[in-house]
């Protein structure tokens, strides 16, 4: 931050114009005999507390005003300066083989009295003082170096001030956003982000997604009865002509179990089987096997209950007659529970009599009986064709 001493005074109490004249020794060597034929109301204190007073003045005032038809003064205003935060800036003060002090103001603090430096600020530096100009730097510049500075010179006839105003543009910061968020599903949701920059920052809202599709454009986000299609990562955007700044809250939307409706399954005696059940749940669900009205635990010997995640297997390693039947899976967390049923069901073995008889071939009952003798017929027939035609 730019400081200055409490008083218009050197550091051995004389007055500022005893300090802007031992100030540039070599320059103002050049001009003393010149000054001393312009009168000794030049080296008067008054009148540089004068100079240094219109400037201060014309600095608490804003941008200073053009002098128009003023014989004692000059005031001229230069562009403005625009620099970014944590750049350079250069202040550069034109000269002139007339002028004998010069000084570099901000607002009411002194940074440099000719050579002398009055701002204690590290900074601030002097890059050049001669007959041609005046320039000092300001190094990583802050926001509290925004604001007027003013070159005031003194010149054989009239003081003459230049004034320039820096602007400092800041990088957008979020500053307050919304923590991570776990709700219920329908429950309300509001997302709160702000930022700090200037220019100032605009605001946006986008759930990340395959479309990206932008949510809001301003520092709050309203989910109104949010749905489990609405949970997920959501990003906030501070953006101004500088750059970019960019964070991200995560969403997750508690619901009931939905369980997948269960597929029937055949398996033949002896041989293994599994039935899968699969569930959609926030938290992930636990999961029950009952069959009809008992509960059935994997802990029996040829019988395994694997879940992972959203999938439960029962597991039959050598189905006996009495598993085949009705089951029931449930899946249960703290919102609720939802269930489906499985019919485990016999497959009979193919026989090799079966295998003759063909695809369509009945396993049991008279008709498969009238089958079979058909099947012999036709064998015997196949026997004794050769035989028959050879008469």
């Amino acid at each position: 931050m730019l400081t200055a001493r409490p008083e218009l005074r050197g550091l051995e109490g004389k007055p500022l114009f005893g300090i802007f004249r031992h100030s540039r020794a070599n320059f103002v060597g050049r001009q003393r005999t010149r000054g001393r034929r312009r009168g000794a109301n030049m080296k008067d204190p008054v009148y540089w507390a004068l100079l240094v007073g219109m400037s201060i003045l014309l600095m608490e005032q804003g941008l200073p005003v053009r002098s128009q038809g003023d014989s004692q003064s000059d005031n001229r205003v230069m562009d403005n300066i625009t620099v970014r935060q944590g750049e350079t800036v250069f202040l550069r003060c034109a000269q002139g083989d007339v002028v004998t002090h010069t000084a570099w103001l901000n607002r009411s603090s002194i940074l440099y009295a000719g050579e002398d430096k009055w701002s204690v600020d590290p900074r601030v530096s002097l890059v050049t003082l001669n007959q041609d100009e005046f320039t000092i730097k300001i190094e990583s510049v802050d926001m509290a170096d925004e604001g007027q500075y003013v070159c005031a010179v003194q010149t054989s006839s009239r003081p003459r001030t230049t004034s320039v105003h820096i602007l400092v543009q800041v990088p957008p910061k979020i500053i307050n956003l919304s923590k991570d968020l776990v709700v219920n599903e329908g429950s309300n949701v509001t997302l709160m982000c702000s930022a700090s920059g200037k220019p100032e920052p605009s605001i946006s809202w986008r759930l990340i997604s395959a479309s990206g599709d932008v949510a809001s454009d301003d520092e709050y986000l309203e989910i109104p009865s949010i749905s489990r299609q609405r949970a997920g990562t959501y990003e906030c955007s501070a953006v101004n002509d500088i750059d970019t700044d960019v964070r991200t809250v995560d969403i997750t939307v508690n619901y009931a179990p939905s369980v997948s409706e269960g597929r029937d399954v055949g398996v033949t005696l002896g041989q293994r089987g599994v039935l899968e059940c699969e569930a959609d749940a926030v938290p992930e669900a636990d999961f029950e096997w009952y069959k009809d009205d008992r509960r059935v635990f994997g802990d029996f010997d040829g019988l395994e209950i694997v879940t992972s995640g959203s999938l439960s297997r029962l597991t039959f390693f050598n189905v006996s007659d009495g598993d085949y039947g009705n089951y029931t899976c449930v899946a249960i967390n703290k919102l609720g529970s939802s269930n489906t049923s499985f019919l485990l069901y016999v497959v009979i073995e193919p026989t090799s009599s079966t295998l003759l008889q063909g695809p369509r071939a009945v396993q049991d009952g008279s008709g498969g009986g009238a089958v079979g003798v058909h099947a012999h017929s036709c064998l015997l027939l196949l026997v004794f064709l050769p035989f028959l035609l050879r008469f």
